[in-house]
């Protein structure tokens, strides 16, 4: 899919935020539906650690933010997304610019569309590889990211406030 003007503004103001830019991440591509969003990770004297290679905060900041902004604004205001936990693992130095390839299939998206409205509210636990110049995977990333109908979140944010209020 193409990029589309609003999707090349928003790769672009990401790209120009302190938070994202500091992290050595840069967004290459962001597709204008947002089921797609690639990124490099740059190897430079700022995300370079002790070794030489690509320090794992870097690799792990980098990721941070993707699939969270791609299911918010591929689900809609009627669902509520947050990143709720995430890990990394380590499975060679990285030695070079590093890239990685955020991918929701239409399938996927309808799944957690159906199953959220079915059940209120589920956690959901996306990978991500982050691939060096030979394109051999150099760490992998998992994210779990919580999905709510709006309404569902509501009613339990009411309920927790009043169990504590």
């Amino acid at each position: 899919m193409k990029e589309s003007w609003k999707s090349k503004r928003l790769k672009w103001l990401f790209n120009l935020s302190p938070v994202y830019r500091r992290t050595g991440g840069r967004v290459t591509y962001l597709a204008d539906d947002y089921h797609e969003v690639r990124i490099k990770v740059l190897r430079n004297w700022q995300t370079r650690n002790y070794v030489g290679t690509i320090f794992g905060g870097s690799m792990f900041a980098a990721t941070d933010p993707m699939y969270m902004i791609m299911l918010i604004n591929i689900l809609g205001k009627q669902f509520v997304v947050w990143d709720k936990a995430g890990s990394i693992k380590f499975v060679r130095p990285g030695k070079t610019t590093l890239t990685a390839r955020f991918v929701l299939t239409p399938d996927q998206i309808e799944d957690i569309r159906s199953e959220v409205e079915g059940l209120g509210e589920k956690d959901y636990v996306l990978d991500v590889q982050l691939k060096d110049a030979e394109d051999k995977v150099v760490a992998v990333v998992q994210r779990t990211l919580y999905v709510a109908t709006k309404q569902h979140y509501q009613q339990k944010q009411a309920r927790k406030k009043a169990a504590h209020g």
